[in-house]
């Protein structure tokens, strides 16, 4: 490729069945203002074994991507069912040449500004994934969800890493440089059901990367019964989230740790931690008059004993480190200003797990 055709960004887009949404997320990409600042802009898609008119619709698109400027590539293979997001995603990538990776789901519509933007802090912040708040649509879906995203402090988008939320920018909104899809290796293609983001960003991460968003709403992030989301597992999730922490966090805690839920939740998290990090739970802690001053009793069904007790007290009582598996934002601000009240560092003296 001549010096000046040279790519500075490639807009990453996986498709299956994508018909209904892409004359709408098209029309987003092709009206952003990058390309008034003479950036090189490209398409790379990956069509994952479409069975509607996706294909169709795409190369209808070709042309006037191509008179706007953009390079405009779509890659597809043979196979009769699709072989996941995250295959999807990796051939894209590697079948573009952008200096910077921009992810857009179909469904999704990019606001004006958003690469703008977003590359402008990209180019900066070589190490790090950039997001951006965000408008759901339909205007009232996951609004717990869309308000934990959009309103997270730039500080806690590094520490608050293993709730259920899942990454702390969400990966429709994901800007970053090609040296961070090569340094991680791209995306899992362990197929349907897998969180590839979830597994980037803990990679990422554990590889000294960092995340910030923009705090600009900049995308349209459309809530619909057939997005792919639905088709991951909360349980796969709560296993990869417990395996980093057991990896990350826990295992600084030298001299014990605190479970902050004397209930389901609490419970689940304990017997679920290895041997060695369930030896270290000093307590479970809870506010539940009902639960404080007894102890819980995990019981092995194999070896037919309990083989562990451990005592419940009330929160204030207890000693951090804690790990946290009460969700936020259920309680009308009672359990956040308990918490508060003890003056603790998130990702020192705590973390949230719920």
């Amino acid at each position: 490729m001549e010096k000046s055709d040279k790519i500075d960004i490639s807009i990453i887009i996986p498709i299956y069945n994508g018909n209904k949404w892409i004359d709408k997320c098209f029309e987003s990409i092709i009206t952003q203002t990058a390309i008034k600042h003479n950036l090189k802009l490209e398409l790379s898609i990956f069509n994952d074994s479409s069975t509607d008119d996706t294909n169709t619709i795409l190369e209808k698109w070709k042309t006037k991507f191509i008179n706007n400027g953009f390079h405009y590539t779509v890659n597809m293979h043979s196979n009769t069912s699709p072989s996941g997001v995250g295959y999807a995603k990796n051939v894209a990538v590697r079948k573009s040449k952008g200096k910077f990776l921009c992810f857009q789901d179909i469904d999704d519509q990019m606001l004006p500004e958003r690469i703008w933007e977003q590359y402008n802090a990209a180019k900066s912040k070589p190490d790090t994934i950039i997001g951006c708040q965000f408008r759901r649509e339909p205007p009232n879906s996951t609004e717990r969800y869309t308000r934990w995203a959009n309103n997270l402090s730039q500080d806690k988008l590094n520490v608050q890493i293993y709730t259920s939320h899942g990454p702390t920018v969400i990966m429709p909104t994901w800007f970053f440089a090609r040296d961070i899809f090569e340094r991680v290796g791209g995306f899992s293609e362990e197929g349907r059901g897998t969180p590839e983001d979830l597994i980037f960003f803990y990679k990422h991460i554990d590889s000294g990367g960092k995340i910030c968003r923009i705090d600009k709403c900049l995308l349209i992030y459309t809530y619909h019964l057939e997005a792919t989301t639905f088709t991951i597992s909360s349980e796969r999730i709560w296993e990869i989230r417990l395996e980093q922490l057991q990896k990350k966090f826990l295992p600084s805690c030298v001299d014990g740790f605190t479970i902050w839920n004397g209930g389901k939740q609490g419970r689940r998290f304990m017997k679920h931690l290895s041997n060695e990090l369930r030896s270290k739970v000093k307590s479970l802690c809870d506010v539940d008059v009902n639960k404080i001053g007894k102890e819980y009793e995990m019981f092995c069904p194999i070896r037919r004993e309990v083989v562990c007790r451990v005592p419940i007290q009330h929160f204030k009582e207890s000693t951090p480190p804690f790990v946290i598996c009460v969700k936020l934002d259920l309680t009308d601000g009672a359990f956040e200003e308990n918490l508060s009240s003890l003056n603790l560092q998130e990702g020192t003296d705590y973390v949230l797990f719920s």
